[in-house]
């Protein structure tokens, strides 16, 4: 979700309206619903029933006058298994440079992003003080040859033991493409995490007021990162309690307000891939209602309730505050309230802001095959 995020603004820089699809299959419905698409800028890695690739491919058929760009953290395809005319590009990607490489193919755009008062960084960072572009890719440079350093350092280590061990050569052949395997996943997973982080950290200096407010939003967003691996970590990558992760993101803010956070809800295992999104949409409302709604004074209240719809299956979610100051819609769309909306896209559900002057509501409404692990 954040990685997409990121992709919009990209595009959105370049001059263009970008049209946000979570799977192959929704991009396909996306395409078949108009005619005015250019270019498909999608990761290979992506979910449907079928990945970046096949849909590149797929697209190419249908649409051959549509441009196309591929991105991926963890295969680098051929030229010959690219449709043609396609650009491929390895994660992490360079901003500046894929700016360039869209309006190479498809024209400068009409859009044009203006800075408005106190809403970006410009005033507080001088030219000088930005890293030269040589710099910074000499550091990139650094960084990904002591990423391959630790993980030959692995690999030697890992085969040290398997001989002290006294495993003999078939064993050690069938180990050594597990920890193929294994080193491979890694390297994705940390390249991964690396562009969520300059993701993360790119968004929150787009939109914040000041250094201080940027290195908070920073520092708040890495740490639910942080607990959303934690929790992954402990189910072994494969699912997580969903009363576990709203508790988690929840207690570092409700000591500050003598347990006025209320929370009620059956409990399920949810899959990996929604329990980032779910961290993080949690850590922006409790950070919003730390500072702006119902605990940013001591006599309000948070209620934290779900449910199971079991007729219609589907998770119905709700955020309520209560006794706080009155509350305002915000005059613009800040990275956390696009990261908050983005969760029932992700999730393939609908989520509903209300700003009434009782109190902000959030509610979200998901099918229950969108969350569930598969058997």
């Amino acid at each position: 979700m954040l990685l997409r995020l990121r992709a919009v603004d990209i595009v959105e820089d370049a001059g263009f309206t970008p049209l946000q699809a979570v799977s192959a299959d929704d991009a396909l419905t996306l395409l078949e619903s108009r005619s005015d698409i250019d270019l498909l800028f999608t990761d290979i890695q992506m979910p449907g029933s079928m990945n970046g690739l096949k849909l590149a491919h797929a697209v190419h058929e249908r649409w051959p006058a549509i441009k196309i760009i591929l991105v991926s953290g963890q295969l680098t395809p051929d030229e010959g298994e690219r449709p043609a005319n396609s650009r491929f590009f390895g994660k992490p990607l360079v901003i500046e440079q894929m700016i360039t490489e869209l309006q190479g193919m498809i024209g400068q755009g009409s859009l044009k992003i203006l800075p408005g008062d106190a809403t970006t960084l410009t005033k507080f960072i001088k030219p000088s003080d930005l890293p030269e572009t040589t710099a910074a890719r000499q550091t990139l440079t650094a960084e990904n040859d002591s990423l391959r350093l630790l993980l030959e350092q692995a690999g030697i280590d890992a085969r040290a033991l398997l001989a002290q061990a006294g495993i003999d050569a078939k064993e050690r052949e069938a180990a050594d493409k597990l920890q193929k395997l294994i080193l491979e996943e890694l390297h994705h997973r940390i390249k991964n995490t690396l562009a969520t982080v300059r993701a993360i950290t790119s968004q929150s200096l787009r939109t914040a007021v000041s250094m201080k407010h940027g290195e908070l939003a920073i520092e708040g967003r890495l740490a639910a990162l942080g607990h959303a691996h934690d929790l992954l970590m402990k189910a072994r990558w494969s699912n997580a309690s969903f009363a576990q992760i709203i508790r988690s993101a929840t207690e570092p803010f409700d000591s500050k307000s003598a347990g006025m956070v209320s929370i009620e809800g059956p409990d399920l295992s949810i899959s990996s891939a929604a329990v980032i999104a779910f961290a993080m949409t949690l850590n922006e409302l409790c950070t919003n209602t730390t500072k702006f709604g119902a605990l940013s004074v001591p006599g309000g209240r948070v209620e934290i309730e779900w449910h199971i719809d079991k007729e219609k299956n589907r998770l119905k979610f709700t955020w309520t505050e209560s006794g706080g100051p009155e509350v305002f819609a915000p005059t613009r769309r800040s990275f956390g309230t696009r990261l908050i909306g983005s969760l029932g896209q992700q999730l393939k559900g609908e989520v509903e802001l209300s700003y009434r002057p009782t109190g902000f509501a959030y509610a979200l409404d998901v099918p229950m095959a969108s969350l569930v692990p598969a058997a």
